[in-house]
């Protein structure tokens, strides 16, 4: 066994090896005691060949993810080495193979994540003239890709994204960005991979591969040459560490950096668009005020909607529609948000799903969901705006879905797939029969002897049961010349002769062996059931997309209506004219509408600059910052707080004020420094 451990671990040299042995992954020398001191475990040690015991300490297999996320959190990569045959079964050693690597950007611990924040892994392809940079999220599916001129605009990418693990060229490593402040201050986890993942030729292989498409025109993605090198070599980063065929990975989203709002990575901080600049919190974030969504898909999304703010007018306006529609019937939207409450994170379940990690009462939940979807779809056919019925129609109701579910899976299942108890009474003949055998086994019994009895006239006929010989008709000597021809004789007693049937010997493999066939019966079930899901991926996801989609829009209303958000008007002559604007967040966080709102006019002519004068504490950062959150709520499609705005669209805000105040809680600059 040790030998066999040895070799998969030289395999896996940079990796701590949870190695499966019984009910319990193992670890041994080196991992041993980086993983007793990281997960605070006893510390053993095995006879091994050696003159020393080897080191050694293990974990639950039941509980693994839980010490998982623990290491990865730590920046440590783990080898997951399971047994793949049944030990009952197997000849000599166990077989056993890595079936996963888990690391930051991998990790497919839902319970380790915050819901509504994706966990990206970034692909840096770094070249002197342009660098290919490309994101997924495994636990999504979502797969982006784009090309950047300098290290200045890849940092923005990077503040955008906020990777939990960047792969990456050499060539990175030496292009003058500080790799080490990225470990350190934003605990990204750095690895570099071999040259052959960066392979031109090979990274289209793989996305052609993987995407089934003999050119990449189609994907759209043939202009980016130096991102699709990223792509791919992150496309193949992926294969080799989760050892399966990625189909929750069912498109890529190629994107110009330019067609977005450019924030780079001070802007975010000051702004303080999803966490706050000092405590690192949502609260006193704009995200904390504007996120009312009700599903994790929702909040993801809105989240990755105020890190790309718009450019586009048309799209703008678009969003605003929809916002400004649902605020218009609010009994409607409220009436779609009861229906949002119970549906299920759909994008998370698929990569389970995909991953084979789906369990019964996963699927309770993605039935809970699916039942919502014709409802929500019912009101949405109220409404008449573009936005609103192009999501009406995105939404495919999933009803044969939702039907398999119901008619298969128990209402309250176990957490576990092997252990049975989880496929409905009347959904398979075999499961209800094996039930039965379980449970009404020795009625049959006595029937079949009540019948044998009438049938061959030896009154004294009984079936009996032994360990040895398991169930059998005993007949006494007196009647044995009675015995008809189908009786085949098993043991000769004394007194007494033993048979056996081809009934009851039917009847005996059917009631020994019910439990075990009635668990394996219902893991193939449920394996197939997930299988069938499986094929439907495309359709979940474009539902998943649209029901999110619908989501922001009605927490974004929502948000307006209670907070007296007016819809902007945009233009394109750089105006910005504001009246009686108010800081979204500070707003919120001061009691009695205390708030004094101000106006706001610049424009490209005369009144292209401000200079603002004022005492300590009089609130100049504020007014700042709140002239860009109300041009960034527009550009994102969002009502602003104002009593009327005309904004100009912007392709990109600067700010860069009060490093260190916390304008949530009412400290300036000058308190905090004082």
């Amino acid at each position: 066994m040790m030998q066999q451990y040895m070799e998969t671990k030289k395999q896996y040299a940079d990796c701590i090896l949870f190695y499966r042995l019984g009910d319990f992954y193992e670890m041994f020398f080196e991992d041993a005691k980086i993983a007793s001191s990281e997960l605070e475990l006893t510390l053993t040690g095995k006879s091994c060949g050696l003159e020393e015991r080897a080191p050694m300490c293990g974990v639950p297999y039941h509980a693994v993810e839980g010490y998982l996320a623990k290491l990865v959190s730590r920046g440590y990569k783990v080898a997951i080495c399971e047994q793949v045959e049944d030990p009952k079964l197997a000849k000599g050693l166990v077989k056993r193979e890595v079936i996963r690597i888990v690391t930051p950007g991998t990790n497919l611990n839902i319970q380790a994540m915050e819901e509504s924040k994706n966990n990206f892994l970034m692909c840096i392809a770094y070249t002197p003239t342009k660098i290919g940079l490309s994101v997924a999220d495994v636990t999504t599916g979502d797969y982006y890709l784009t090309e950047v001129e300098d290290l200045k605009k890849l940092n923005d990418e990077l503040m955008k994204y906020e990777p939990s693990e960047v792969i990456c060229n050499e060539a990175f490593l030496v292009s003058g960005y500080d790799v080490e402040e990225l470990r350190g201050r934003y605990h990204v986890s750095v690895n570099t991979l071999e040259p052959h993942f960066f392979d031109d030729d090979g990274c289209r292989r793989v996305l052609q591969r993987h995407f089934k498409v003999n050119t990449l025109v189609g994907l759209g993605i043939s202009d980016f040459p130096v991102g699709l090198t990223a792509a791919g070599a992150l496309l193949q980063y992926l294969y080799d560490t989760q050892k399966t065929d990625l189909a929750h990975f069912t498109h890529i989203y190629p994107y110009l950096t330019n067609k977005y709002m450019l924030l780079d990575s001070s802007t975010r901080r000051n702004l303080e668009l999803t966490e706050t600049l000092r405590e690192k919190q949502k609260r006193g974030s704009l995200l904390w005020v504007l996120d009312k969504t009700k599903t994790a898909m929702g909040g993801r999304l809105l989240r990755s909607m105020l890190e790309q703010p718009l450019i586009d007018r048309e799209e703008m306006e678009r969003r605003l529609d929809a916002v400004e529609e649902l605020c218009g019937d609010s009994v409607s939207r409220d009436e779609i948000r009861e229906y949002l409450n119970p549906v299920y994170d759909l994008e998370r379940l698929l990569s389970k799903v995909t991953y084979k990690t789906a369990n019964p009462r996963d699927f309770i939940a993605f039935r809970n969901s699916l039942e919502m979807l014709p409802a929500i779809k019912s009101v949405l056919k109220g409404f008449t705006g573009q936005e609103l019925t192009e999501i009406e129609k995105g939404i495919d109701g999933l009803q044969d879905i939702f039907q398999l579910i119901l008619a298969a899976i128990e209402e309250e299942p176990p957490v576990t797939i092997r252990e049975g108890g989880m496929i409905k009474d009347g959904f398979d003949e075999t499961v209800d029969m094996l039930r039965s055998a379980k449970r009404d086994g020795k009625q049959w019994l006595a029937e079949l002897e009540e019948q044998d009895r009438e049938r061959t006239g030896i009154k004294n006929l009984r079936i009996k049961y032994n360990k040895v010989f398991g169930y059998y008709f005993e007949v006494t000597n007196s009647y044995k010349n009675m015995v008809p021809e189908d009786y085949v004789r098993k043991q000769t007693l004394a007194n007494a002769e033993r048979y056996t049937t081809p009934r009851l010997k039917e009847l005996e493999d059917t009631i020994l062996n019910a439990e075990d066939k009635l668990t394996t019966l219902e893991y193939d079930l449920f394996c197939r059931i997930r299988d069938s899901i499986a094929m439907e991926l495309e359709r979940i996801q474009s539902t998943a997309k649209a029901v999110a989609k619908l989501d922001v829009y009605a927490s974004l209303s929502l948000v307006s209506e209670r907070n007296r958000y007016v819809r902007p008007k945009l233009n394109e002559k750089g105006i910005i004219d504001i009246k009686d604007g108010r800081h979204p967040v500070v707003e919120q966080m001061i009691n009695n509408d205390m708030f004094i709102a101000n106006d706001t006019f610049l424009d490209n002519n005369k009144h292209c600059i401000s200079i603002i004068t004022g005492p300590n504490m009089a609130g100049k950062s504020t007014y700042m910052r709140q002239t860009a959150l109300i041009v960034l709520m527009a550009q994102v499609g969002c009502f602003v707080p104002a009593k009327s705005a005309n904004i100009g669209i912007v392709d990109r805000i600067f700010t860069r004020v009060g490093a260190s105040d916390d304008l949530a809680s009412g400290q300036s600059t000058f308190m905090v420094e004082m």
